[in-house]
């Protein structure tokens, strides 16, 4: 059994062989008269806030986590400690995976303009015109719109800026061994990601020590998690391995063919415009089922909402999606089944609005790419009291 020490204690730890050490070297220069006394250097004063020096592959559970998964995965059980042997703890992960402070407010109008806004939808419409033909085959295979794909790219790293410097190893062991206390435990989420991550280095022949990624552990373009990769990830381009940084029809194939196997339908829209009831009972027994689809356009209606004349029961089930923002009036969208399964890449009713908005965006600029493109003037979701 490993006992959790202290982390003062383990700094004593570390520094107590280092004045060990230097003890004997001052007993053996006292038992030669003749030689000069060289002085005795201190031992450095490690800070408590600093990245743990000891590496995780001096830990016993680590060591035994790497055995265990490498027996049931068929992996060498050298070459796994060996990449455990090498990650290191990272204070910095555990603080930006903490949820935010209790009472701050969701804002979906200020949560859309980081990702609706010029620059961004530039950057989409040249990436979209650079992977066209690559847009164009998922579609025909998976029935995801470009625009969707594009949009996803650029909501999730800015088509490409912003894709993470943290070692994906040391951000996965960070979260899989020292797991922050102040909310729910999920080590073994990351347990299962990191072991997943090792199976694909392994399989593609990388080198874990480059992969570079988020601070949970997603990687490239799209921000697949290492299970992910190993789930959905397709090799888009058939040069037989999986790219999700620099191969820009391996990032598109993914994206749709994930988008796909959680039930993306083709040619359903995500949402449709709605003003919720009057009524605040009926209102709020639409929201109970939060995201997930339940009741019919018909349905919908009777109780009181108001919903576009094209928008029939040929939509399928409709949930009434409620978007904060902040001390102003909430809005609403109706969300279709294809705006939950955005849901599904990132657990999230802002990021799928935000996902929306952006591809309705870029298919406009692309419509009409003689006009500069610019963000909507106002959110596509509706205000309501």
């Amino acid at each position: 059994m490993t006992l959790s020490l202290p982390v003062p204690l383990r700094r004593a730890c570390r520094v107590l062989p280092l004045l060990a050490l230097a003890g004997l070297a001052s007993t053996a220069l006292a038992a030669a008269p003749s030689a000069k006394r060289a002085p005795v250097k201190a031992a450095a004063v490690i800070s408590d806030d600093s990245p743990d020096v000891v590496i995780y592959g001096q830990r016993e559970d680590v060591v035994q986590f790497g055995r265990t998964l490498a027996a049931a995965n068929q992996l060498d059980p050298e070459w796994v400690v060996a990449q455990l042997a090498q990650a290191r703890f990272q204070p910095r992960v555990t603080q930006l995976v903490m949820p935010p402070p209790v009472g701050t407010a969701k804002n979906w109008a200020a949560y859309r303009a980081r990702f609706v806004e010029p620059q961004r939808i530039g950057a989409g419409l040249r990436w979209w015109q650079d992977n066209a033909q690559a847009l164009s085959r998922a579609e025909a295979r998976y029935g995801v719109p470009p625009e969707i794909v594009a949009a996803i790219v650029g909501v999730e790293t800015f088509y490409g800026r912003l894709t993470g410097s943290f070692k994906v190893i040391d951000a996965l062991a960070t979260l899989s061994f020292d797991f922050p206390s102040g909310r729910s435990d999920r080590s073994a989420f990351y347990r299962d990601e990191l072991g997943a991550f090792l199976r694909w280095c392994a399989a593609e022949k990388r080198d874990p020590q480059s992969v570079l990624g988020s601070f949970a552990g997603a990687i490239g373009l799209p921000q697949f998690m290492p299970s992910s990769i190993l789930k959905y990830a397709v090799d888009f381009d058939g040069d037989g391995r999986i790219d999700l940084n620099t191969h820009g029809d391996d990032v598109v194939g993914s994206v749709a063919h994930y988008l796909a196997e959680f039930g993306w339908q083709r040619g359903l829209v995500p949402t449709v415009a709605v003003t919720p009831p009057a009524d605040v009972r009926e209102k709020a027994l639409m929201l109970v089922n939060d995201i997930t689809p339940s009741l019919s356009a018909s349905q919908m209606r009777e109780r009181g909402a108001v919903l576009d004349a094209e928008a029939t029961d040929a939509l399928g089930p409709l949930a009434l999606v409620e978007l904060q923002n902040g001390g102003n009036a909430p809005s609403y969208v109706a969300g279709t089944r294809n705006f939950y399964v955005l849901t599904r890449y990132n657990w999230s009713a802002y990021y799928a609005m935000a996902v929306v908005d952006l591809a309705r965006a870029l298919r406009s600029g692309r419509t009409d790419s003689t006009a500069t493109p610019a963000a909507p003037a106002a959110p596509a979701a509706s205000a309501a009291p």
